[in-house]
């Protein structure tokens, strides 16, 4: 037993009963929501190295869609199942799954496309996941909202376990790379300490942290460093009497750069440099389908974010990094934003 103790995130009971399910299953599935970041596939690749490495079994991990290219890199990545690209296999794994493990997110029209899919399996669910308010039909729920990330529960989840002294870098690259990239890397959600017992752990298992953050964070084009000017030049408007500030990526925009999935990762947290800012949204036109527009937002100190992309952008989140979906024009997107802003300037002043 290790001298330092993490608080537990399941009763015993759940522990046995979560043990139970998993020997009493032969196909398991991973999966995550689309448009996967770092704490969806860094969870469903840790968590599916707990279940070979621990378990003995051989997990599948889908995907309802492509993930950026600098996410690529990942260790075990090479075996993530596409449902955009496989979809009838796919259907059939999870029509004669036993149990799946639904990680990094709180309801099912977050898998977009294989949510029907999904929703037929007659497979045993769990869910580990830090969003708030849980809606999946699950055997087990594992959901804590105030973690940093779901990495951080599977991490919590395999100390539990007993399982991380037989954990490899195979294991601790993806869990870190997933706390890296929901925390900003560390920057917000991340004042708890434990968060910092646990890197110290995975820097046990030999990751090179340092790598890991180049990887994430300067693996991007020239084209990506030429559209993060030009929105900063030209896109950004800045609302300095409330502390705040919006940027368009129209589909023009987009083409202009060579857009690729993931370039426009890390843009919207920029604007939150500038002295006094509270607010940042990013408000970028779907690449194929018109009229739509997803919304990121990002805040500091205790503005609510996820309260804002609730009300206004058919979202939500965390309180300092939420998203959400509009179906309307880039136009009509800008007027809602406005009007967001205003509703909240008591907050934001």
């Amino acid at each position: 037993m290790h001298p330092v103790m993490l608080k537990d995130i399941i009763s015993q009971e759940q522990c046995e009963q979560l043990q139970a399910l998993v020997r009493e299953s032969d196909t398991i599935i991973c999966v995550c929501h689309q448009n996967p970041d770092g704490d969806a596939l860094g969870s469903c690749l840790g968590w599916a190295e707990v279940l070979r490495t621990h378990f003995g079994k051989e997990p599948q991990v889908i995907v309802p869609d492509q993930y950026p290219d600098f996410l690529q890199w990942l260790p075990n990545s090479e075996k993530i199942i596409r449902y955009d690209k496989h979809k009838e296999g796919c259907d059939w794994t999870l029509q004669h799954a036993d149990l799946i493990f639904c990680l990094d997110f709180n309801t099912t029209s977050r898998v977009a496309d294989m949510q029907q899919a999904l929703e037929k399996s007659p497979a045993k669910m769990v869910l580990i996941d830090h969003h708030l308010g849980p809606d999946i039909p699950t055997v087990l729920t594992i959901s804590h909202p105030e973690a940093s990330s779901t990495c951080e529960l599977v991490f919590r989840l395999t100390w539990q376990l007993g399982a991380f002294e037989q954990m490899s870098k195979h294991f601790a690259t993806p869990i870190y790379c997933g706390m890296m990239t929901d925390t900003g890397a560390f920057t917000y959600n991340s004042d708890d300490c434990d968060v910092y017992f646990i890197v110290s752990q995975l820097l046990t298992k030999h990751i090179n942290k340092d790598k890991i953050y180049r990887n994430v964070y300067h693996n991007f084009s020239e084209d990506r460093l030429r559209l993060m000017g030009y929105v900063m030049y030209k896109s950004l408007v800045v609302d300095a009497s409330h502390h705040a500030s919006y940027f368009t990526l129209t589909r023009e925009d987009l083409k202009r750069f060579h857009f690729m999935k993931g370039d426009a990762e890390g843009l919207v947290n920029m604007p939150l440099q500038i002295k006094g800012h509270k607010l940042s949204i990013s408000l970028r036109e779907d690449t194929e389908k018109e009229n739509t527009i997803w919304v990121s937002l990002r805040s500091v100190d205790q503005f609510p974010c996820n309260e804002m992309a609730a009300r206004f952008f058919n979202g939500g989140g965390h309180l300092n990094a939420s998203g959400g979906r509009l179906n309307c024009s880039i136009a009509e997107a800008v007027k809602i934003t406005e009007q967001a802003i205003r509703a909240f300037e008591g907050l934001l002043k």
